[in-house]
């Protein structure tokens, strides 16, 4: 949820106006909405490069995945982890967009551990998947907008490991 919406939500709870402080922390979310929108704009302009620059970094470090056996083999099982990449891109600029964790957190990760180990495909693996993901962005952005995005990779990775 937005920091809009929450402070919204929570004086209305308490039947009363936005306190200075809450009014200050929406003063700095609108302060950086230039910045988050350009930091989103590069990330999905750049969906495809980046998934393929990650991609080839996590099947150099684990070759594994991609070899007889491992969960990426085959063209459908490579197919659909580099869907799932992009996926975790967009969920990404979600939360940028927000400048909050929520939206990756109640659309992306409750229940992902379950899902991910019902199908067999190893928790760990993500996890690095995400850092190859990471790294990939982060090389399109500059030091400011990497600082900014680069909480949303890490809150993934960590709900991953």
């Amino acid at each position: 949820m937005s920091v809009v919406s929450q402070v919204i939500l929570n004086a209305d709870d308490e039947l009363r106006y936005p306190t200075l402080g809450e009014l200050k922390s929406i003063q700095a979310y609108l302060a950086t909405g230039v910045q988050r929108t350009q930091i989103v704009q590069t990330l999905s302009e750049n969906e495809k490069k980046i998934v393929d620059k990650a991609s080839k970094e996590l099947w150099r470090r684990r070759p594994d995945f991609i070899a007889p056996g491992g969960n990426a083999f085959g063209q459908k099982q490579r197919a659909l982890c580099l869907r799932d990449y992009g996926w975790y891109l967009r969920l990404i600029t979600y939360g940028i967009v927000a400048g909050d964790k929520d939206p990756i957190e109640n659309i992306g990760l409750i229940g992902v551990r379950e899902m991910y180990n019902a199908l067999d495909v190893p928790v760990p693996g993500m996890a690095e998947a995400i850092r190859c993901l990471k790294e990939a962005s982060l090389d399109l952005l500059s030091e400011d907008d990497a600082k900014e995005a680069e909480p949303y990779f890490d809150y993934i990775i960590q709900a991953m490991s």
